[in-house]
């Protein structure tokens, strides 16, 4: 599983910086970022989105994303993925209906 935070910065200019602040203060739990934003030289946008891969302590992901949020004009959603298998979860029901009627004999 891999947990994701995205953050969306509505005004770059004035919260980058302080965006910036909070990420450095907790940098060794973050092992990918991807910064986005549309257009470049003149027509830079001012929004934009960081994606960041986080490894560590949960409880500590999610106060990174909460004190990110509190930089005025960002939002920040901490997202779980992973990949569905079918054949572990095929194994698992199989697993627990063995178990169940083992239990149902006794």
């Amino acid at each position: 599983m891999k947990t994701i935070l995205l953050i969306l910065i509505g005004n770059r200019k004035q919260a980058a910086v302080q965006v910036q602040k909070v990420l450095t203060g907790w940098g060794c739990m973050i092992k990918t970022r991807l910064g986005i934003h549309d257009g470049v030289m003149e027509n830079c946008s001012d929004e934009g989105l960081l994606i960041l891969e986080l490894y560590g302590d949960r409880k500590k992901m999610e106060e990174l994303a909460r004190k990110v949020s509190l930089v005025k004009g960002v939002a920040s959603k901490l997202i779980d993925i992973s990949i569905f298998d079918g054949n572990k979860v095929e194994k698992k029901l199989t697993q627990a209906k063995k178990v169940t009627r083992k239990a149902a004999k006794q």
